[in-house]
């Protein structure tokens, strides 16, 4: 269906606008098949399930198979007898009714909301001013399936996919085909504009984790937004004849259990609900009373619903008086989530690139392990020897190995056990403990230690440090007492005095141009967790968490 004009011409259901139309579909559902497990690896919002790929595999394969039942259900009938609008309505109501899952949902709306707009242009072919309005419709269809849209996620990929493509629409020679286009001329204007979307779509993918903290805390991107990448990367792919284009390959969740936002309810519930005057809302606030991340979608005739609850049998009790409900779905999530943690712990074999930490404090072992970094206890004052950091850097399996010193006092001695070790080593002079955790979310074992080392440096560069501390000793120049607390923005002392305002002057001084800062509370620190929360400063996205270490009250970082 790339070409929808209306012909005056009776040709069968195999007309090559329909091959053409299904080879896209099937080109995209098999380049998202090829990374199917990869998209499931990176799940870890809203629920840490691992089952994003699956979901959207499912959703395509339920497009491909209505537009076989079409063909085959109408011999008989040219494409003009059948109707682009019968068309659309089948493709968009198959995509709902094979949905499962959020990103199974939010799918089959970008499907129904693209569809809609290009059965909406009569007399139009397929061309670079009708994808980007196809766009631009599904990025809306989508938005509004959601009642609390996350950016960072699919739907911030989609948006700014059609922000690009608008925008680019401007500098177009062929934005407009006529009727006299060839189908190699379609193809490939339309695999050109698809090709910026997907560019566009890279971009948004990759800078996913500082829009949502959980996929930074996780060390992934969205998996629906990467998801929807390798989709339009196999039907570019389709158009041109040729392999699709490169995608970068994203390494795994490397936490143990991720959080998620659905820690409380045990079954993903997905059903369809057909019938006469339905309206998505009535039930919105019901389905909420029985579990979350709620999802209905539709039209008055068929509704498709996503919940997250305890009792799948009350959620679809809700519609029995208005409807027929069919198509159920229940998976039991925790039983998901054991089984991603299962794979997702299992020692990675082919693992390129390793990471050593210096650390002291439980919480900041933690925090460094759930990345996947491996941690050697550098003590109160971390000093490790040498002979200490080679040891450790033995200890991991793979070959190349990242070492974060996190103190200036160990830089050297990590870069001395680089020169004995026989494997590759790369030390990245992180010189404090929140400087060396920012860096160690940019680990990937897939790459080597030289590009992981690369990646560390650059995030190195985009992070100001800071910490509050008691005063050791009587200050010379009079401006604190032993006990005193002191606060520092990189090595510089700039507040003094009382716990509470100190730590609010190095907040204050760290947000400037920062979005993220996070801190670490230290063993000993004597503010509790909600009075520090408080002094976070104007609308910058603050995280606290539980460091452990000595001497330091907080240790902070700005991104």
């Amino acid at each position: 269906m790339l070409s929808v004009g209306p012909s005056c011409d009776r040709r069968p259901v195999t007309d090559p606008s329909i091959v053409r139309f299904r080879a896209v579909v099937e080109a995209g559902l098999a380049s998202l098949e090829a990374r199917r497990e990869e998209v499931n690896d990176l799940n870890v919002f809203p629920v840490a399930d691992g089952d994003t790929g699956d979901n959207m595999v499912l959703t395509l394969r339920a497009v491909l198979q209505e537009l076989d039942r079409l063909s085959s259900a109408n011999e008989e009938r040219t494409i003009d007898d059948i109707g682009r609008d019968e068309i659309v309505a089948s493709v968009a109501r198959a995509a709902l009714l094979g949905a499962r899952g959020n990103s199974g949902v939010i799918l089959s709306q970008l499907i129904r909301g693209a569809a809609e707009e290009l059965a909406s242009r009569p007399g139009e072919l397929v061309d670079p001013v009708l994808i980007s309005a196809a766009l631009a419709r599904a990025a809306d269809q989508a938005y509004g399936s959601v009642r609390e849209p996350a950016e960072g996620t699919i739907l911030t990929v989609v948006r700014e996919m059609a922000a690009r493509v608008a925008s680019e629409l401007a500098h177009m020679q062929d934005a407009r085909l006529g009727p006299e286009a060839s189908a190699e001329a379609q193809n490939a204007v339309i695999a050109q504009v698809i090709e910026q979307a997907l560019e566009a779509g890279k971009e948004s993918v990759s800078r996913g984790p500082d829009l949502l903290p959980v996929l930074r805390e996780a060390g992934v991107v969205d998996a629906g937004g990467y998801g929807l990448t390798v989709l339009l990367a196999g039907i570019v792919g389709a158009l041109r004849g040729s392999e699709p284009p490169p995608l970068e390959h994203h390494a795994a969740a490397r936490v143990t259990h991720p959080q998620h936002s659905s820690s409380t309810y045990r079954y993903c519930t997905n059903f369809a609900v057909t019938g006469r005057g339905l309206q998505q809302r009535r039930f919105v606030q019901a389905l909420e009373q029985l579990g979350d991340s709620v999802l209905v979608v539709g039209d008055p005739t068929t509704l498709k619903v996503h919940v997250h609850t305890d009792d799948p049998n009350a959620a679809t009790a809700l519609f029995t008086d208005v409807g027929t409900v069919s198509h159920l779905d229940v998976a039991d999530m925790r039983e998901q989530v054991r089984r991603r943690d299962e794979r997702l712990t299992m020692p990675v074999g082919n693992a390129v690139c390793g990471a050593l930490a210096v650390v002291t404090g439980d919480g900041t072992r933690e925090l460094f392990e759930s990345l996947g970094v491996r941690v050697l206890d550098g003590g109160p004052t971390l000093n490790p020897s040498t002979y200490d950091l080679l040891a450790a850097i033995h200890a991991i399996s793979a070959e190349e190995v990242v070492v974060l010193p996190n103190s200036s006092n160990v830089v050297m001695a990590a870069e001395r056990a680089a020169e004995l070790s026989d494997k590759t080593v790369h030390v990245v002079p992180s010189r404090s403990l929140q400087a060396g955790l920012a860096a160690a979310v940019s680990l990937d074992p897939a790459r080597s230690a030289g590009q992981n080392a690369a990646a560390m440096l650059e995030t190195l560069q985009r992070v100001r440090t800071g910490a509050v501390a008691p005063a050791a000793r009587d200050d010379a120049q009079g401006r604190f007492r032993e006990g005193d607390a002191v606060g520092f923005v990189e090595e510089q002392i700039i507040a003094w005095g009382r716990p509470r305002e100190t730590l609010r002057g190095v907040l204050e001084d760290l947000a400037e141009n920062a979005v993220l800062i996070t801190c670490l509370r230290g063993a000993e620190a004597p503010l509790d967790d909600e009075t520090v929360q408080a002094l976070a400063v104007g609308e910058i996205e603050f995280e606290l968490s539980n460091g452990g270490q000595q001497s330091y009250w907080w240790l902070l970082s700005a991104e």
